[in-house]
């Protein structure tokens, strides 16, 4: 099955419900409750940090505590709605934004209130997306100034302090922390930058107040795989992956690449865990952007790891000597075990790698690199050890650095 589909049940609130071809007016989006007068932003704040809403970015940071960091900082403050996801396995933030831009700016809107921010961004590379949200903002006119900043698209845009040094002019690449963006963001200024579908959430539990555990507890997945086409999912955290492959006909997989790249490659039991952050990071891996890539029985999970090392090597922002080092250290020695080619002595450094690594850049892609080869390492010992003896033909027709097998379009 492809497309877009929810599977919460009937009824329930939900981002999935326009049809993909209808969009969102402004007098559909009113009629729903949306837009309505903020009352005592801080009862709204209690709200999401009771439901326990977490950011649907990557890094499944705590909404609230990020609102509150934000709000409890002296000075002037900025909000920035971010569209820009770098993984190619997603495609959920630019569908919201083309399809339902309007409880974007909503939740962008409460998040202003919240924080006492005066000025807000949409930040995206997306050209219908910005073309859908410059639209939506005629519409609504909104009190808060909002200016749509676009971007070029790449891996490492989408990072906190990459968006904050694109919007105040400079390239779209991370810079070294401290400070953070709630430290000094755009301009100097105290910064949230949310990840538009967290927004999105944000303006739901405003609207739908009596479902608001239910909207922090669901997500939007894309599924992608095989030759079976990809869709746009919306499911209940704690749904098994095996119930997501079985719907979109991905039942026959072998394993998984989660979050992207970002949660690494999964094989024996990946169809029996559960949708949800904790639950993913106690098995050693990330749910990241929501975005699972399904292995079928034809594909080689080394030749996916070749390429998404190899991808994400081609992807660095060659600021940080130990990321463009490391993630081509990582990806030579990956083709060498994809080629027959690798020793004891290659796969020792990939372990050492995978492990001494993470946490060394000024971005998150270093550790997706990482992570891809320490899941690979642990859950393929036996398939590595083949390559090691000889070279493997799915491999050798695999073209590594383009990522392709990972990109899914837009439904």
């Amino acid at each position: 099955m492809t497309g877009v589909f929810s599977l919460l049940p009937e009824g329930r609130a939900g981002l999935l419900a326009p049809p993909a071809s209808g969009g969102e007016g402004i007098d559909r989006y009113l009629a729903a409750g949306g837009y309505a007068p903020l009352v005592a932003p801080d009862r709204l704040l209690d709200r999401i940090a009771a439901a326990g809403l977490r950011g649907r970015g990557g890094a499944g940071f705590p909404a609230a505590v990020k609102l509150r960091t934000v709000r409890d900082t002296p000075g002037p403050r900025v909000v920035v709605a971010n569209g820009e996801e770098g993984e190619p396995g997603s495609v959920k933030d630019r569908w919201l934004l083309r399809h339902r831009p309007h409880v974007v700016l909503d939740g962008l809107r409460l998040a202003a209130a919240v924080t006492g921010a005066e000025r807000g961004y949409v930040y995206l590379s997306d050209a219908a997306a910005e073309r859908a949200v410059h639209q939506a903002l005629a519409e609504s006119s909104p009190e808060l100034r909002i200016d749509v900043v676009r971007t070029e698209h790449t891996y490492v845009a989408g990072e906190e302090s990459a968006v904050v040094r694109r919007i105040d002019g400079g390239p779209a690449l991370p810079t070294a922390k401290p400070p953070r963006p709630f430290e000094s963001g755009v301009g100097g200024a105290p910064t949230l930058v949310a990840n538009v579908e967290t927004l999105a959430r944000v303006a739901l539990m405003y609207s739908r107040p009596d479902e608001a555990d239910a909207v922090a507890a669901s997500h939007l997945v894309t599924l992608s795989g095989g030759a079976d086409g990809a869709a746009l999912v919306e499911v209940a955290a704690g749904t098994h992956l095996k119930v997501l492959a079985d719907v979109c006909g991905h039942g026959r997989a072998g394993a998984v690449l989660l979050g992207g790249m970002f949660g690494g490659l999964h094989g024996e039991g990946w169809s029996d865990l559960p949708l949800d952050h904790d639950s993913l990071k106690a098995a050693g891996g990330a749910l990241g952007c929501g975005a699972l890539h399904f292995l079928h029985p034809e594909d080689c999970p080394v030749a996916v790891a070749v390429e998404a090392a190899a991808y994400l090597g081609a992807q660095s922002s060659r600021q940080c000597g130990v990321c463009l080092s490391g993630t081509g250290a990582m990806a030579k020695a990956l083709q060498a075990v994809a080629h027959g080619e690798a020793n004891f002595d290659t796969v020792a450094k990939l372990h050492r790698w995978s492990q001494q690594l993470p946490g060394r850049g000024a971005c998150g892609l270093l550790d997706a690199a990482a992570r891809v080869v320490a899941t690979l390492l642990d859950h393929f010992t036996d398939v590595v050890d083949a390559h090691a003896r000889s070279a493997c033909p799915v491999c050798a027709s695999t073209a590594p650095e383009d990522g392709r097998r990972f990109t899914v379009p837009v439904p």
